[in-house]
């Protein structure tokens, strides 16, 4: 034999892992095909050591000219000479192969001097002389090539009697056996199925052993038996009962209140987890988070097709066919497997005879043999019919966790289709309780709660302790960035006032965050907070300043419009027309304390309803990141509004609705495309405006009218394309701090010295190429900004300047310092802006005086 049966059997082996996706079916046709493959074996095996046929001639009658009287030769074989007589029988006897003992047989057509007759030399009975008396006399040629002559024609008559069905059915039988063997199994051979079914029983085998899956499940059945409980105790307080419906919500990733649409729960924390599961080996963590990892992505490669379920279709319908094709053509062919055939091979000029009768003696067992194996193709059949029966019956491109939903308290398991829901079938047909175990997986509750064991695990009280800063107001700060919820030990910093969370997906208030009775500040950068009711009412009563950064303004909780002691809120992402009416605004009415509104977005017009806040709003900042602002009238309504900010929103002038703003104390027009400030004027009539920043805009000129302004106090006009200053602009009395940094002016004008109470001038990258002296009479002067000019010479009157702290030359023409500097004896070296070898040309005690204490800090120095 070329192969064994263990080398064929193998063509239908599949790893003991992949038996999970085989339902009963094909297991049954696996069975079947190993009972066809042995069948086919034996019968291969029989047909080529013991399949022959045995001929014997048809005697004609000599006056039969035609033929036609031929009869069976029944007799001896006639006796040869000594030689050939006494070697025959005994070769004959021990030949083992396809041909017996036929009769010595000659041409009858042979000239009569090459005949020969033969003569009996055995003594046979009356009856059997008799017989042969009756029959005419052989005829043949008398030769030594008797055994030869045997296998020639049972040879030939083997191959031209036989039908080929008799001679190929064991053949036949492999192939079909093997070809629906590779079939039942090529899905899981095939590079594109074949990968993402290891990957898939890799997982469910996982999942099925992961300790998460048991203390998930575990955790189930103790909440289950904890409401049964309550049910039995008969608790009728509607407190209770709001109580109880409050803790399902909070196991729903959609569940909300009617009032805020926010998720509450029970007084319980929702971190809070059973004694069981909070022990958790990190190892045993680290790979459920694996797991999970791992889940969501092959959900999101396997759901995108359905070449699984295709290819597992195709080839059941292949199996179907070919069982239709093999009992067609076999039921045609079986009659031709007979015992006894008639032979005429064109070979009569060599043994003088035209017709041989011959015995085929596989035949009854190669009959019974196909009946057999049509019995096992008819039962495959009927499998595989209802294999195409179950596969068309329902749409198998979609599973749902209906039943596990209901019989575990993960409620947001999701549905899954194409492959995935496939092979979870599949999988159904094995044991459902795989799938009910690898629906944990699934859902978001259960990796949430995982995330939680971990993250408390890993983020400690001492942890987090050392994580406390303190920012620039002396405030303790905790920035938590990136991790995956919010620790438990966070609510143990009682004396935590700033709490920064960043990019954190599930942020969750329990009720532990009224121990941090310190907390004033919030800052949820990209962070969707949920939190309990008495998180709720402590956050409503003590948070004061509160920061949310988003990308899509449905992520602003809703719970932030009803902090009635809110003092700041800041929203920061899209708010562009479209969405202003879900910004909530409307709402705000509930912010009775709210003094600071700060808008970071794509607003393309106010909202109306900001108006709401209109009696107490204090500072309103909009900065608009270059979208054109159109609508400001409802600022009218403002009138208690002191600092307002419109940074980016694509003004061209100054809005004529700020003039009605008489509390106005600070105005800030950064980054626009104002041109002219015309308008300037009607600033007079805020007798409050004390700060005015019109810079990174495009002004060309300042009005005269500017020097009516005289509340102004600082006044800022840096990047612009300024190339003089008015004389009027230094009849304000009042002003301490001017910047016109970043223009083209060439001439600073005397008139500068009339300010005399300048305590802040930053004129720098500009074209200045001499200071005026009367610059130097405004002795209050503290920072002077004058570098990247193109001054050739500083005037030795800056040592007049003796309150100077600040002074900035760098990046003009001078060639070097007055000594006179020395006089400004509050300058330090660290604020004297300049290049090293200017600084070298002052003498060698006014370095020293300038450099001494270069450590001490700016307000050390004042």
């Amino acid at each position: 034999m070329m192969f064994t049966l263990t080398e064929v059997a193998s063509l239908n082996d599949i790893q003991p892992t992949y038996r999970i996706l085989k339902p009963w079916w094909d297991v049954f046709m696996d069975y079947l095909g190993l009972v066809m493959l042995m069948l086919a074996i034996f019968a291969m095996t029989m047909q080529i050591t013991k399949d022959q046929v045995s001929c014997l001639p048809y005697l004609e009658d000599p006056q039969d000219s035609s033929g036609g009287g031929a009869k069976p030769f029944t007799t001896q074989a006639p006796q040869q000479d000594a030689a050939s007589s006494s070697a025959s029988p005994a070769t004959s006897a021990a030949t083992g192969g396809r041909v017996l003992v036929a009769a010595p047989i000659a041409p009858k057509d042979l000239p009569d001097s090459a005949l020969h007759e033969i003569h009996i030399t055995h003594q046979h009975t009356a009856v059997g002389a008799e017989k042969y008396i009756n029959q005419p006399p052989p005829t043949g040629v008398k030769t030594n090539l008797d055994y030869q002559q045997y296998i020639f024609i049972n040879q030939m008559c083997y191959h031209v009697a036989l039908p080929w069905y008799s001679k190929y059915f064991p053949y036949l039988t492999l192939i079909h056996t093997i070809v629906l063997m590779v079939s039942s199994n090529f899905w899981f051979k095939y590079p594109k199925t074949s990968s993402k079914i290891e990957h898939f029983v890799s997982i469910l085998g996982r999942c099925f052993e992961s300790p998460w899956t048991t203390k998930a499940l575990s955790e189930t059945a103790c909440e289950d038996n904890e409401e049964n409980k309550q049910r039995l105790t008969g608790t009728s307080s509607a407190q209770k009962q709001s109580s109880l419906v409050g803790k399902e919500e909070g196991t729903t990733t959609d569940s909300s209140t009617p009032m805020l649409g926010v998720k509450f729960s029970a007084d319980k924390p929702i971190a809070e987890v059973p004694s069981s599961l909070t022990i958790l080996d990190k190892k045993d963590g680290e790979q459920a988070k694996a797991l999970f990892e791992k889940v969501r992505k092959f959900r999101a490669h396997v759901e995108d097709s359905d070449f699984i379920y295709k290819l597992y279709v195709a080839q059941t319908i292949v199996k179907t066919v070919k069982f239709i094709l093999i009992l067609s053509y076999t039921s045609t062919f079986m009659a031709a497997i007979d015992f006894q055939h008639t032979c005429e091979p064109d070979i009569k000029h060599l043994t003088g005879y035209r017709q041989f009768f011959c015995t085929h003696n596989m035949a009854f067992m190669l009959r019974k043999l196909l009946i057999s194996y049509m019995a096992l193709i008819m039962i495959y059949g009927m499998a595989c019919l209802y294999a195409l029966f179950w596969v068309f019956r329902r749409p198998l491109k979609e599973y749902s966790f209906e039943k596990v939903r209901e019989e575990s308290s993960f409620s947001d398991i999701p549905d899954v289709k194409n492959d995935f829901a496939f092979l979870l079938h599949m999988v159904d047909q094995y044991d459902q309780l795989y799938s009910k175990r690898f629906g944990v997986f699934l859902s978001e509750v259960s990796e949430n709660k995982l995330r939680e064991i971990s993250l408390n695990h890993e983020w400690t009280f001492e942890k987090l302790r050392q994580l406390v800063t303190r920012n620039a107001q002396e405030q303790q700060e905790l920035h938590l960035f990136m991790l995956s919820g919010l620790p438990n030990a966070v609510f143990d910093l009682t004396d935590l006032e700033v709490l920064k969370l960043e990019l954190i997906p599930e942020v969750r208030f329990s009720a532990k965050v009224s121990q941090m009775t310190s907390l004033l500040e919030l800052h949820l950068c990209h962070s969707p907070a949920k939190v309990e009711q008495t998180a709720f009412a402590f956050l409503r009563d003590h948070l004061r300043c509160l920061h949310v950064k988003f990308t899509d303004v449905a992520e602003i909780p809703t719970w932030v419009y009803l902090l009635r002691s809110l003092r700041e809120l800041n929203l920061i992402g899209n708010l562009n027309s479209e969405n202003n009416k879900m910004i909530g605004l409307e709402s705000m009415r509930d912010l009775r304390h709210l003094k600071t509104l700060c808008l970071k977005s794509n607003l393309t017009k106010m909202p109306t309803n900001i108006t709401e806040l209109s009696p107490h709003l204090i500072k309103l900042v909009v900065h608009n990141d270059g979208t054109k602002l159109m609508v400001l009238n409802s600022l009218k309504k403002m009138t208690n509004l002191a600092d307002l900010e419109l940074h980016s929103c694509e003004l061209e002038r100054l809005p004529h609705a700020i003039f009605s703003l008489t509390n106005l104390q600070e105005l800030d027009f950064k980054s626009n495309n104002i041109r002219t400030i015309e308008e300037v004027i009607s600033f007079q009539h805020l007798k409050r405006l004390t700060c005015l920043k019109l810079w990174h805009n495009k002004i060309i000129t300042i009005p005269s009218s500017i020097g009516q302004v005289k509340s102004l106090e600082s006044l800022h006009l840096s990047h612009n394309k300024l190339e003089t200053l008015p004389p009027a602009l230094f009849n304000l009395p009042k002003l301490r701090h001017l910047d016109v940094g970043h223009n083209s002016i060439t001439v600073l004008p005397p008139e500068v010295g009339l300010l005399h109470n300048l305590q802040h001038l930053a004129i720098n990258s500009n074209k200045l190429e001499m200071l005026p002296k009367p610059l130097f009479r405004c002795t209050k002067l503290k920072v002077l900004c004058l570098g990247h000019n193109g001054l050739t010479v500083l005037p030795e009157a800056v040592g007049q300047l003796v309150q100077l702290t600040q002074l900035e030359l760098r990046g003009n023409c001078l060639d070097r310092l007055p000594p006179q500097l020395g006089n400004c004896r509050l300058l330090r070296k660290n604020f004297l802006v300049v290049e090293d070898h200017l600084f070298d040309t002052l003498p060698v005690e006014v370095k020293e005086s300038i450099s001494r204490e270069t450590n001490v800090s700016f307000t050390s120095g004042l």
